[in-house]
This record gives C-alpha cells, structure tokens and sequence, in this order.
C-alpha cells in the first residue's frame, strides 16, 4: 500500500517536470513539447494516476497537443460553459463552471 502511494508521489513530480519542460520547449519545437505531454499522460496511466485537473486542462483531450495562450488554441464562455477549441484537431473540449458561479454568489 505505501509502496503504490511512493511511486504515484513520484509520477506525480514527474508529471509536473514534464509539464514544465513543455512549456519551456512550446518556442522552439512544438512537437517536442506535445512529446512531453504524452509521456506525462503514459506515466499517469502506468501508476493508475487521474491527471490533476491543473494539468488536464493544459492539453487537448483529442491530439494530445499543449495549450499555449493564443498560439494553437481559444477559449470562449458559452452558455454557463468553457470552451477550448484546439487549433491542431479543429475539436473542442466543453468544461462547465456553473460550481465556480455558485462559489462566487455564496461569497458576495
């Protein structure tokens, strides 16, 4: 049991050296930073690790290709809803934020 906690500890400081790398290499080569992202995904899949939600909304859910603001994706609110549409599929990813809403209205 400790030992499984150990290695989804790690894969997850992996994860996020990836995501880092990634954002670093987004300039210089594309491909290689969407490299990174499928090498994050494979390690969180080898230790049964569910992508934090930090992380999940980096990357297109389809092509797999790192999101960098207004370089290869747009994201728009539509209907109590977040779009992110990936410029390298032509597909969108639909994220609701209606809890973050009622967060707000609780607050004030």
């Amino acid at each position: 049991m400790k030992n499984k906690n150990k290695l989804k500890k790690i894969a997850l400081e992996r994860i996020k050296i990836l995501f880092d790398e990634a954002d670093e290499m987004f300039n210089e080569s594309q491909e290689l930073a969407n490299k990174y992202i499928r090498t994050a995904r494979k390690i969180a899949m080898k230790v049964n690790l569910s992508m934090p939600r930090e992380f999940k909304r980096r990357y297109c859910k389809y092509c797999y290709s790192y999101f960098k603001a207004g370089k290869n994706y747009r994201v728009r609110v539509n209907k109590g809803k977040v779009v992110y549409y990936c410029f390298n599929c032509k597909k969108f990813t639909r994220i609701p934020y209606t809890k973050e809403k009622l967060a707000r209205k609780r607050k004030k």
